[in-house]
């Protein structure tokens, strides 16, 4: 039996757990694909498999009207795979270690993938009721949405007959998302030179860790502090101080994620300034620290001897050249990071922002990739042309891709009715209805199909992309009765 076979609702537990035991990182989605393709040919339903491993399954009505709008129950399949450092775990061919704890449903180490892992499950679990009232249903599974929705995006949706669709992927129960950002992943691009250097002195890996990180569009208004920004910072305060090399800078794991962890491998040149080094960055702990004291109080500086297998790939021997690494350091400390503009309204509401999810080093070039968000379409692209011009004043280059709509709000929207209604039946209170800054799939669908009416929701999932990702049973299971209840309104609506 497994962990979680005694919990409600049975069936989606079931099915979450039989996922978590499928690796399903984004880019890595095959398997988790070919399961649900065999889940739908052991139910006796019409499904489909595209080549970027997007499925579409379909299941007539049950117990409906003649005329129920056909409906789209709709997540993604991939997972952000992130881990404590002290993780074995590999994403490519384990199974999370799930575990239960106070009420919650976690992974030992790493993140849950219950964004978007419990919108698969409930939507199986309906697939294969035979109880359930429900208009006819079109299950639309896409793949990569972590990075950049890439699935939405190339997903043939010319077939697609859906009026209404409920997207699972929101992560606060009684919260009925009815818009949000549009998006792209820009990726800067700094060509390097390297100097060859004769040095006895050891390579030093320099660290910043121990950031809570989290969601870089839901999260990016709660003050936390992005890793590789404050690398930048770090590199220009012992530049100031003690002359070093610099080897190779690297960070982040995910580009919608904000960064928890940085490190850079450098090489100082005289040995006599170690103790300089030490209190320089000591005392760069103690700024970080008091700055980010209500959101990210736990920053830690470390420096440490390199161990050989942290340079494999590395020429250990060839340095940036002095202008490389002025370069470097001037693109992270300009380059824009967090919060641009806040929405007049709603109040309280980001309206653009982006985040340096990673920062790579390769023996040519050091690579940049944000995320960028706006809810207006034009802001987005005039951020884009602001980084374009920081970019080229350091000789970067700069692209896109992955680029997705703004969900506009709907002023006039039946489903809405149908699930404000549902909602205060069964909650005795009103849901909120909601515009937020985070990419979803609704608006690339709402953007191919004529009159699509859209609304996300789910049950509360906290720290979602980070190794403390859990989920709460009891929304699981409120959740659960509340989306039977909308596609039962949905179902006897004509």
């Amino acid at each position: 039996m497994g962990i979680l076979s005694e919990l409600k609702p049975e069936r989606v537990m079931y099915y979450f757990e039989e996922i978590s035991k499928i690796p399903h990182g984004s880019s890595d989605t095959k398997a988790i694909s070919d399961y649900l393709l065999n889940v739908a040919k052991s139910l006796g339903l019409q499904a489909s498999q595209d080549e970027m491993n997007n499925v579409i399954i379909r299941k007539a009505g049950q117990g409906c009207t003649e005329n129920a709008p056909v409906t789209m129950l709709q997540g993604h399949m991939d997972m952000v795979c992130e881990k404590e450092s002290w993780s074995k775990i590999d994403f490519k061919s384990d199974s999370l270690e799930l575990m239960i704890e106070d009420g919650f449903i976690t992974a030992n180490g790493t993140t849950l993938g219950g964004d978007d892992g419990i919108a698969v499950a409930y939507a199986l679990a309906i697939l294969e009721s035979k109880s359930i009232i429900h208009p006819p249903l079109e299950a639309v599974f896409t793949v990569d949405e972590e990075i950049g929705m890439l699935g939405a995006t190339n997903l043939d949706k010319s077939s697609l007959k859906s009026r209404y669709m409920l997207n699972i992927d929101s992560e606060d129960e009684g919260v009925l998302l009815a818009g949000c950002a549009g998006g792209m992943i820009a990726t800067v691009k700094l060509p390097i030179r390297r100097e060859e250097r004769k040095t006895d002195n050891p390579l030093l890996k320099l660290s910043i860790s121990n950031l809570k990180g989290g969601h870089s569009g839901i999260e990016i208004n709660k003050g936390r502090a992005n890793a590789i920004v404050l690398m930048g910072d770090m590199l220009k305060r012992i530049k100031e101080s003690v002359p070093y090399d610099l080897i190779s800078i690297d960070g982040g794991a995910k580009v919608n994620v904000i960064s928890r962890e940085c490190s850079a491998l450098i090489c100082v040149r005289d040995e006599s300034d170690y103790e300089l080094l030490h209190k320089v960055l000591k005392n760069a702990q103690n700024d970080y620290r008091n700055e980010y004291k209500e959101a990210d109080d736990a920053i830690e500086v470390t420096i440490k001897k390199a161990a050989e297998d942290e340079f494999d790939n590395i020429d250990i021997t060839k340095f940036f050249s002095n202008s490389e690494m002025e370069n470097i350091i001037k693109l992270l400390l300009r380059l824009p990071n967090g919060i641009q503009k806040m929405c007049k309204e709603p109040k309280g509401v980001v309206q653009t922002s982006l985040n340096l999810g990673i920062i790579s080093t390769s023996e040519t070039e050091v690579k940049l990739e944000y995320c960028v968000r706006s809810s207006l379409n034009q802001e987005k692209e005039e951020l884009y042309q602001d980084m374009i011009q920081i970019a080229d004043k350091s000789g970067a280059t700069t692209e896109k891709r992955g680029e997705y709509p703004a969900w506009e709000y709907k002023n006039d929207s039946t489903l809405r009715s149908i699930m404000t209604s549902a909602f205060e039946e069964q909650y005795g209170y009103k849901a909120k209805v909601e515009v937020i800054h985070a990419g979803v799939e609704c608006g690339i669908f709402a953007d191919a199909i004529d009159n699509l009416d859209v609304i996300s929701f789910g049950p509360d999932i906290k720290d979602i992309h980070t190794p403390r990702e859990r989920l709460d049973i009891a929304s699981v299971q409120r959740t659960w009765e509340y989306i039977l209840r909308v596609l039962e309104g949905i179902a006897k609506s004509n």
